[in-house]
């Protein structure tokens, strides 16, 4: 019964769609008591769910302290700003998304909703810079370049994070929306401003895949690790696009695999990006740093022996 008195203080009731909620909000609840079961009625997820953000974002910062005095020693000969940034950048996002990851339970506790709201908000924000910038240096002709290149990199994706983060402020404190609770599940202008942001990036990313299978192809860079970055970013705004359209409708299916692509997204894409970016780096410094030696050995005479 205590369950029942959680699920009851959180439940639409009157009005004229009163109907609409209640089936929402049950379809809503059958899919968490299903994959992510709460042992508290006060807890939006369950342990399931909670261990599939924490889990995999733990691991990563475990990895990157793991590899930090290697990838620093190298950082600093290599003197790449660009790469300095992005890790230190990376670090930050890590951070935050494990922060945020861990703390699910506060956009169920009362009182907590604007630390929550502020601790989303700067997740989303990090994570945005993150994925916008990665495209704008991909896009630069040189690899690794100085602070020219890393000054036009961040000023255009800054200039479109600021918007983004102007507008969801907005909307969260200015109108109400709730853009980061869970539990809100039939508010239609919030699955409506989700909708047009996936759309957005959608449309950008498929615009990058257009050009690239075109005529114009030669205006963006031959590198393999771009077009696989736009390749699967697409897919995941696809994918999450689709999910705030059926979970706008009332759809069952929407509001899983919204939450489900959410869960993905906290939790591998920023592997994703250090596996596609920044270890391309380190191991080609390894590779370099190989050939140094090498070239260093062979000049003193280390390999004469072999060819007597």
């Amino acid at each position: 019964m205590s369950k029942l008195r959680g699920i009851s203080s959180i439940a639409p009731v009157g009005g004229a769609d009163a109907g609409e909620g209640d089936h929402q909000y049950i379809i809503f609840r059958w899919y968490h008591g299903l994959f992510f079961p709460s042992s508290s009625p006060s807890s939006c997820h369950g342990f399931w769910h909670n261990a599939a953000l924490v889990v995999p974002s733990a691991l990563f910062i475990a990895y990157l302290g793991f590899q930090a005095k290697r990838n620093i020693k190298k950082l600093g000969h290599g003197r790449s700003y660009v790469m300095i940034v992005y890790y230190v950048l990376l670090w930050f996002a890590a951070v935050l998304n494990l922060a945020w990851s861990s703390f699910q339970v506060w956009q169920c506790v009362p009182g907590k909703d604007v630390a929550w709201n502020l601790l989303s908000l700067s997740t989303a924000s990090i994570l945005l810079c993150l994925e916008i910038s990665i495209v704008a240096f991909l896009l630069q002709d040189n690899y690794v370049s100085g602070l020219e290149t890393l000054a036009h990199t961040f000023m255009v994706s800054g200039a479109i994070v600021g918007v983004d983060v102007f507008v969801k402020v907005i909307c969260i404190f200015g109108l109400g929306v709730p853009l980061f609770i869970d539990v809100e599940i039939t508010h239609r202008g919030k699955w409506f401003i989700w909708f047009t942001y996936r759309l957005v990036l959608s449309a950008v990313y498929a615009y990058i895949l257009f050009v690239h299978y075109s005529k114009w192809r030669d205006k963006l860079p031959p590198k393999p690790a771009f077009y696989n970055y736009v390749i699967m970013l697409f897919i995941f705004n696809a994918i999450a696009l689709c999910a705030c359209g059926f979970a706008g409708i009332g759809a069952g299916f929407g509001l899983w695999l919204y939450n489900f692509s959410v869960v993905c997204y906290h939790s591998l894409y920023l592997p994703f990006l250090y596996v596609t970016f920044l270890a391309d780096f380190f191991e080609e410094e390894d590779w370099l740093l190989d050939n140094a030696y090498y070239s260093e050995m062979k000049d003193a005479g280390f390999f004469d022996a072999e060819w007597d």
